[in-house]
């Protein structure tokens, strides 16, 4: 890597090649990304299972649907985009599977996985992102890329394709929203 290339520079060139069907350049782009991944996944899900199952859901998808990243934004953003969302989508799973399981017929002795997801720390940013993303679903991705991975406003304005100030309105409308379902409840 040359002193005018950053990481980031060499990560994009990486993903054009996979993009353009470079199988090595695909190998070595999965590769370089899982630490980072994995790492996105594990601040959602408390249960190591399952953060690497969100994980490998995540890398799948980027094998997969690298064709509809568009360089609008890095592509690390666009990465931290797709684990979040796989790990939303796992929690989601899980969510429901828990609550089949607390029919006490069904129920022989509880499920480490789902007892994580009940007991987790997130739980509350989790339902509430859930609430968010039922009336409101354009506001969920700023705010998380936001408020949990803390990227900039401008890089989550590449991500999404809108506006600087539509952003901005929309993770300060999104707060509004959230704000009163992660206070504790008396």
């Amino acid at each position: 890597m040359s002193e005018s290339t950053s990481p980031t520079d060499d990560l994009g060139a990486l993903a054009e090649r996979a993009k353009g069907g470079d199988k090595n350049a695909m190998d070595d782009l999965l590769r370089l990304v899982h630490p980072r991944v994995l790492r996105i996944c594990r601040s959602v899900l408390p249960y190591s299972a399952d953060a690497e199952d969100a994980a490998q859901e995540a890398l799948l998808n980027i094998a997969t649907k690298i064709h509809t990243y568009s360089g609008r934004s890095s592509f690390s953003t666009w990465v931290h985009s797709v684990a979040a969302n796989s790990a939303r989508s796992t929690y989601r799973k899980l969510k429901r599977t828990a609550q089949a399981a607390h029919n006490p017929e069904a129920m022989e002795k509880p499920d480490p996985r789902t007892t994580s997801v009940i007991a987790g720390t997130r739980l509350d940013l989790l339902e509430a992102l859930e609430t968010l993303e039922r009336d409101r679903p354009q506001m969920v991705t700023p705010l998380v890329l936001r408020d949990v991975y803390g990227l900039s406003y401008e890089e989550i304005a590449a991500e999404v394709g809108a506006p600087l100030g539509t952003v901005k309105s929309r993770i300060h409308d999104a707060r509004e929203v959230v704000r009163p379902l992660l206070r504790p409840k008396d």
